[in-house]
């Protein structure tokens, strides 16, 4: 069934609205940033036709080989590495999101181009049923008590100790992360998710309705992509606050563009990342599309490379992501060291954190984001977190990294209090 959006202004934000009232559902929007890889501007999955929970990837390939040609919605936890590779965390997991977890919808909306095409077997009556909602206009002001898992100093001398493993030899770069989190937080997940899209859009934004546990996402970075025999990863490395005007925004971001620690930051894992792929590609087919590319968020501005290959025909989907998982703009270098080091120096478990939100399309494509500045909640033990990082080198100053950290965490902290 095929919605025309002119006839039916409100449609789109009613489906929103509809969706998140459901126990499994999830949004995927693209907040109408440009992107030449992108199949849709919106998506809206409802309902679990079937689902996995899972503790492994080869879990995960059973589940999608039982509903080939399907559309299929979920993530993968940062945590999940702990089956690819030999490390552990012995932090705790206050949020408790499974380690890896999909569902096949009941329902799927696809917008595009002033269109919403209904999938589903009663299509008409979930398009009634949408229609004739009526959307709340109160304002729902939420407001918890956050506290930080690092004070300043304790995080300054942290990153001074990671320094002194790169002076050693052991890493070269690594991404070190710090939670916030509320305790006894009662809030409205879909009316923060709201908040925090309107406050920072972002081109992989998601809202996750997963039982009692939430993820209200405002990432601006694609892990990976696949597009007919095309794979596609553009990790982040490199940011800089907005200006108060456009001269000052293009000055801060030629600043971005011409910083040594930036690009180098940038350039290693970018070279991570190509061997990665390497893993998957047909040979001599890797390649870097953009270096440095500087782009525009609306509180941020951040050095995007994209790195493409052509994708080995023998290896499946999950064997792909198996071969460049986790993403090394949120790990470090070398990988699995940068890994173990973190997992000592953090103190939580990072869980869906800097893990990997998307879906798999019956065509055989996919699309996976990277689960950043993100909100990750847990209505039954009220327990609220969201963590920011940033990248660790030898010539890093403790101090602006503190400080970085900050403006990340900026329009999530002003969302929740």
């Amino acid at each position: 069934m095929i919605v025309d959006l002119a006839k039916f202004p409100s449609f789109t934000e009613k489906a929103k609205h509809f969706a998140s009232a459901h126990r499994i559902s999830c949004i995927l929007d693209s907040n109408a940033y440009a992107d030449a890889y992108s199949k849709f501007e919106l998506t809206i999955a409802i309902g679990a036709a079937d689902l996995i929970e899972a503790k492994n990837f080869d879990e995960v390939a059973s589940f999608l080989s039982q509903h080939q040609n399907k559309w299929i919605f979920g993530g993968f936890s940062y945590d999940l590495k702990n089956s690819l590779e030999n490390v552990r965390s012995l932090n705790p997991d206050y949020v408790q999101f499974p380690e890896a977890f999909f569902f096949v919808p009941q329902h799927l909306l696809i917008f595009k181009n002033d269109v919403a095409e209904i999938v589903s077997e009663n299509a008409e009556t979930l398009f009634n049923s949408i229609n004739n909602l009526t959307l709340d206009s109160r304002t729902v002001h939420e407001s918890v008590e956050v506290k930080q898992r690092f004070d300043k100093a304790t995080y300054i001398n942290t990153v001074n100790q990671i320094k002194a493993e790169i002076a050693r030899g052991n890493i070269y770069e690594s991404n070190f992360c710090m939670e916030f989190y509320a305790e006894k937080a009662s809030i409205s997940p879909y009316h923060v998710y709201l908040k925090l899209n309107q406050a920072s859009p972002t081109p992989f934004s998601a809202f996750l309705s997963w039982n009692d546990k939430y993820l209200l996402c405002a990432s601006p970075e694609r892990f990976v992509a696949k597009r007919a025999k095309k794979l596609i990863s553009q990790p982040i490395k490199g940011t800089i606050k907005r200006g108060l005007n456009e001269q000052e925004d293009l000055e801060l971001a030629l600043r971005l563009q011409n910083s040594v620690k930036e690009q180098q930051e940038n350039v290693m894992i970018v070279d991570l990342v190509r061997n990665d792929l390497t893993r998957s590609a047909q040979r001599g087919t890797v390649q870097v599309e953009e270096l440095f590319g500087v782009y525009r968020f609306k509180q941020v501005q951040h050095l995007i490379s994209t790195i493409t290959c052509i994708k080995n025909p023998q290896l499946t989907n999950i064997e792909v992501i198996k071969n460049i998982f986790p993403m090394g703009s949120m790990t470090g270098a070398p990988k699995i060291k940068a890994m173990e080091l973190m997992d000592h120096f953090e103190k939580t478990k990072r869980g869906m954190y800097s893990g990997a939100f998307g879906y798999f399309s019956p065509d055989g494509d996919f699309d996976f984001n990277v689960v950043i500045r993100s909100i990750l909640y847990n209505r039954t033990n009220r327990y609220l977190s969201f963590q920011v990082g940033s990248a660790i080198t030898f010539y890093a100053q403790a101090q602006q990294e503190y400080e970085e950290c900050l403006l990340k965490a900026k329009a999530i902290l002003e969302v929740l209090t």
